[in-house]
């Protein structure tokens, strides 16, 4: 009977009640050792009638094996795997050590877990127990809490119970999490009395009470220690009891007063991770216990057998143990244990044993961690992939195939997100590498680790020198270097990140395309570095027509980068489509993730801003959901943008948040255009409210180039209405040299309208027609609206009424299709000033949407079922037919037919 926990089985009652009524949630219970998380977690299983129970827990010596705990979790299920999409199921069955090689992409593996859940969850709702999860595998503890930030209207409900102050710590930010303390004065005399079955004076039970902190464990274990006399208070207590943090002194005292073969035993049982019964005692007997220590053991109360498996008193019993032994004792366990795991299955832990248990160099040990590390690597789990790699440098002897163990370990860590491991171990690596291609491939992953997580020139500086160095020897590598690097300087501006252009360049035209697609890409990207658009633009236009057909997605990447420099809206997105659409079809979350802010970007500056904020909702969600927390400043910006440009309540509190993310995480390669797009976003929202000289300010310290030139009319219309027309003007001639450079038709468009701002009474009419004929050719929504209504509004001044409400009509109709409510309401105020009243209309369907349902209604117009949808979106099909229904429900549709026939963008 649990005592004094009322308040917390209500809050975990309403979890399981939640899951039941397909509202699946999560809960983690945290505190202290001993404090009655395990028991919380125990009840609520007895408590879990008519529902499925999955159990799993961590444990300390199987944290280097990839997916250990979610194997354990997912066990009883894995028939309901026929269900899942075929790359899900291939990754799941290749990272459960079922499939070799199949399980390579871990959050593939991520969103299979959550498919195979809420698979299962479709015949009964699920309650999944995670015990110990501050010692999950660092695969595992990823793969659940995606899970747990993806589930929306799942019949699944995850309770984890994790330690407080130990050496690991389950982070889990965003997640539900309930703080235990001790249990108060009246439930210790209840727990007390039930564990001791006489009676506890209450002088003693205050005394124990605050003693333990109320520490339910410690009150279990005490009175163990205890005479009856003390506890009846007729004998004092000892002046030295074990408190709170010294409950493990108790299991440790109590196993030493077993023989020493059951002591033995035990510690074995404390080193395994396979929690099997029969390798802890084939081990123990290679140590010499006898098969009735066993028997001795289970007497003790410290272990038990659970069928063929180890049940543990309590987690601290196994860690007092394990601690509480010599070095040499553990070493000789590892040993033993290695010498029973003899089968294929078990030679990774075998190799973990034995590295446990060894010292180096020992080079047939490493090619076995090595080994390891590969079985990992197969099952998408990179991190115990980079540590087995790095674990198998430690024992090897030559310098050069340790530099390349360890360079393999920091490619893993980079892979699973451990950014400042990758770049401790790429110093490593660097150090003792004398390999020139060797060196150059750690200098290439030390550069992506800092323009990604920290300096941007730090890393431009690494593949600069680095392309120099390996020129000599591997000249495609150095290409390949040298476009990166300068693809990432157009970010910045400095002399640090200039590259000289004339070491690079020689041969390029006799070059196959795919060599002459990178060098015209380098040079295209270091004229842009230098704000030359007029020598930048042929190499980037022929780049673009080079690559039309490739699918790498370098390439792809720095194409799509050429085309926001040229203003080639429709190659812009064309490039991040692709690779969007080719990672959903391979379900590379990762990548996916990569692709989405970009693709974001590409909506924004083309006017299709439900996309963006599709994209960009997506991303964010995505980024969470896989703990990325420095990939979320630039979606949020670009959601604070949308929330500017449409008027949005929500704008304030978009912007507070995407201010409190930029702080303090590493700038990298978006760092500048996030701050940018917060800027521009800070600038409209001002004009939008009247200040003009506060919108200024924020669109004056734009700094990326390219950024500030698609700002140009808000930068432009803020300078001329607080009278900076000079500033205004060195804009717009800006802006002309650029359109006149690379031939976009918006930036010329914007030109024309800027003129007609600027120029005199004569001129206007002329240039505003101009603007919107050039308009009528492209797809620039918001800016061709805003021409419509700045030249209805120039006809209204100069008493062409009726003239005007033609344009003032068209503008209207284009912000009410955007969602740009501050715009339309200026456009009505407008069309009233004109002597016309505007009718309501209705909202676009894509505008009425929120950012899921967008997503979910565009793929399913396009023919695809739920279960594809939600593999293409990484969520359930219970999920997708959720929001499918308020989809129909608010276009006013019935069926899937009707769905396909509405504008969605």
């Amino acid at each position: 009977m649990l005592h004094g926990r009322d308040n917390e089985r209500a809050a975990i009652a309403r979890l399981v009640d939640d899951a039941r009524a397909s509202r699946g949630g999560t809960l983690i219970l945290r505190g202290h050792p001993g404090v009655g998380k395990s028991a919380l977690v125990a009840d609520a299983v007895t408590r879990s009638d008519g529902m499925l129970v999955l159990t799993t827990q961590g444990i300390e010596s199987e944290v280097p094996l990839a997916f250990a705990a979610l194997h354990r979790l997912l066990r009883p299920i894995l028939p309901y795997s026929a269900r899942l999409p075929a790359h899900q199921r291939a990754a799941l069955e290749g990272a459960l050590g079922n499939e070799v090689g199949a399980g390579t992409d871990r959050f593939l593996v991520f969103v299979a877990s959550l498919s195979l859940l809420a698979e299962a969850a479709e015949d009964t709702p699920i309650l999944c127990s995670i015990d110990d999860a501050h010692w999950l595998d660092d695969a595992s503890a990823a793969a659940l809490l995606f899970v747990a930030r993806r589930m929306q209207a799942e019949r699944i409900a995850l309770l984890f119970a994790a330690r407080e102050g130990d050496v690991r710590v389950f982070e889990a930010e965003g997640l539900p999490s309930l703080d235990l303390a001790g249990i108060g004065p009246d439930a210790a005399g209840e727990l007390l009395a039930e564990v001791t079955g006489s009676p506890v004076s209450s002088e003693v039970r205050d005394r124990l009470f605050v003693y333990t902190g109320g520490n339910p464990l410690a009150l279990v274990e005490l009175p163990t220690v205890l005479s009856s006399g003390q506890l009846d208070g007729t004998l004092r207590l000892p002046s030295e009891l074990p408190l709170t943090e010294r409950v493990e002194q108790v299991f440790l005292d109590r196993s030493r007063r077993l023989p020493q073969e059951a002591q033995t035993l035990l510690l074995v049982a404390a080193a395994d991770d396979s929690l099997r019964w029969s390798t802890v005692r084939a081990a123990a007997t290679v140590l010499g216990c006898g098969t009735e220590t066993t028997d001795a053991v289970e007497r003790s109360g410290l272990l038990h057998a659970q069928g063929s498996d180890i049940g543990w008193r309590h987690p601290l019993v196994r860690s007092a143990i394990y601690q509480g032994a010599t070095s040499l004792q553990r070493q000789q366990a590892h040993r033993a244990l290695a010498e029973v795991l003899v089968a294929t299955e078990d030679a990774d832990r075998r190799a973990w044993h034995l590295a446990a248990a060894s010292e180096p160099p020992d080079d047939d040990l490493a090619n076995a961690l090595e080994a390891a590390g590969a079985h990992s690597l197969d099952r998408g789990g990179y991190e115990a992939a980079s540590a087995a790699l790095q674990r198998a440098a430690d024992f090897t002897s030559a310098s050069g195939a340790r530099a390349q163990r360890l360079a393999a370990a920091a490619t893993n860590a980079w892979l699973a997100g451990q950014s400042s491991r990758a770049r401790h171990l790429t110093t490593e690596a660097r150090l003792i590498a004398d390999d020139p291609r060797l060196r150059s491939d750690i200098d290439r992953l030390r550069g992506r680790i800092e323009f990604n997580d920290g300096s941007l020139t730090v890393g431009i500086r690494i593949l600069t020198r680095a392309a120099r160095e390996v020129a000599g020897h591997d000249q495609q590598r150095s290409l390949e270097m040298f476009m990166i690097a300068s693809a990432l300087a157009t970010f910045v501006t400095g002399p640090d990140t200039q590259l000289d252009l004339a070491e690079l360049t020689a041969g390029a035209d006799t070059d196959p395309p795919r060599t002459r697609l990178y060098a015209d890409l380098l040079a295209g990207f270091t004229h842009v570095a230098r704000n030359d658009m007029s020598a930048a633009a042929p190499r980037l236009h022929e780049a673009l027509q080079l690559g039309a057909d490739l699918t790498e997605t370098d390439l792809l990447t720095n194409m799509g980068i050429a085309a926001f420099y040229l203003g080639h809206d429709e190659a812009f997105q064309r490039c991040f489509t692709r690779l969007l659409s080719q990672y959903r079809e391979a379900g590379a979350v990762g990548l996916v993730l990569f692709a989405l802010p970009r693709l974001a970007l590409a909506d924004l500056v083309s006017g299709d801003w439900s996309l963006c904020a599709a994209h960009a909702t997506d991303a964010l969600q995505l980024a969470r959901s896989t703990g990325q927390p420095g990939l979320t400043p630039m979606p949020m910006a670009e959601l604070t943008m949308i929330a500017a440009l449409r008027g949005d309540d929500a704008y304030d509190s978009l912007l507070a948040e995407a201010r409190l993310v930029t702080v303090g995480e590493p700038v990298g390669v978006l760092g500048g255009l996030t701050r940018d797009v917060l800027l521009w976003a800070t600038g409209l929202r001002e004009a939008s409210a009247g200040q003009h000289g506060s919108a200024l300010h924020h669109l004056e310290q734009m700094s990326h180039q390219s950024l500030a030139r698609l700002a140009a009319l808000d930068r432009i219309e803020a300078a001329t209405r607080v009278g900076r027309e000079d500033l205004a003007k060195r804009w717009a001639d800006d802006l002309e040299d650029f359109a006149r450079a690379t031939g976009a038709g918006w930036a010329s468009a914007v030109v024309s309208h800027a003129r007609a701002l600027l120029g005199g009474a004569d001129e206007t009419d002329a240039l505003f027609q101009e603007a919107l004929e050039i308009h009528s050719t492209i797809h620039r929504p918001f800016e061709r609206a805003r021409c419509e209504l700045a030249y209805g509004e120039h006809l209204r001044r100069v008493r062409r009424r009726v003239d005007a409400r033609e344009h003032v009509r068209a503008a209207l109709r284009g912000f009410e299709d955007l969602g740009a409510k501050l715009w339309a309401e200026r456009a009505v105020q407008e069309l009233r000033a004109s002597g016309e009243t505007a009718r309501k209309r209705d909202p676009a369907t894509a505008t009425d949407l929120t950012p899921q349902e967008l997503q979910v209604a565009r793929f399913v117009s396009r023919g695809l079922s739920n279960r594809d949808v939600a593999a293409q979106l990484f969520l359930s099909p219970r999920t997708i037919d959720f929001h499918l229904r308020n989809v129909f429900a608010k276009a006013g549709v019935s069926s899937r037919g009707e769905l396909a026939r509405l504008d969605l963008g």
